[in-house]
C-alpha cells in the first residue's frame, strides 16, 4: 500500500496522464500526493546570440505556478491530500536528481512519471529523465508510457 506519492510533472499531455494515474492511486490508497514540477535550466538554450535566457525561465516558472494551482484544485475536488512542489534545476541532467532528492525528501514509497518514449538520436540528444530516475531510484517507479491515453482497438 502507498502512502506518499510524488508525481513528475511537465506540462505536457503525457505528464499529465502521469498525474491522473498518480492521482487514482492516492485517492484508491488514502495516500498523500506531491506533484513535482521542476524549471529546466538547460544550458543549451542560452547560448544562441541574442537570445536572452530569462525569457524560457520566466514562462518555464509561470508554467510552474499555474501547474501548482491546477493539480492542487484537482486534488481537492478529489479529496487528496498535498500540496504541489516546483522547484529548479541547473542544467537538463540535473533533473532527475532533483526529482529524486524530492521523492526522498517527501518520503515517498512510490513515483510516478511519464515517459516520452524517445529513440534513437532524439534519445541520444536529449537523455531520458525517466531512466535516470530509474536507473538511481530506490523505490518504486511507475513509469506511464506517451501512448497510454491511445485507444487500442478497430480503426
Amino acid at each position: 500500500m502507498y502512502t506518499r506519492i510524488l508525481v513528475a510533472v511537465d506540462g505536457s499531455n503525457t505528464s499529465r496522464r502521469a498525474f491522473e494515474a498518480a492521482l487514482a492511486l492516492a485517492k484508491s490508497h488514502g495516500a498523500v500526493l506531491r506533484p513535482f514540477y521542476v524549471v529546466e535550466n538547460t544550458p543549451m538554450y542560452f547560448e544562441a546570440p541574442g537570445y536572452d535566457p530569462s525569457i524560457l525561465r520566466n514562462r518555464l516558472i509561470e508554467e510552474g505556478k499555474e501547474l501548482r494551482a491546477e493539480f492542487a484544485k484537482e486534488m481537492a475536488e478529489q479529496g487528496v491530500k498535498g500540496d504541489p512542489a516546483v522547484s529548479e534545476a541547473s542544467s537538463l541532467g540535473d533533473v532527475s536528481d532533483i526529482v529524486l532528492k524530492a521523492a526522498a525528501e517527501f518520503n515517498a514509497d512510490l513515483l510516478v512519471m511519464g515517459t516520452h518514449g524517445r529513440r534513437g538520436v532524439q534519445r541520444l540528444i536529449l537523455g531520458s529523465v525517466a531512466e535516470g530516475c530509474v536507473r538511481q531510484a530506490t523505490i518504486p517507479v511507475l513509469l506511464i508510457p506517451s501512448a497510454a491515453s491511445q485507444k487500442k482497438g478497430p480503426a
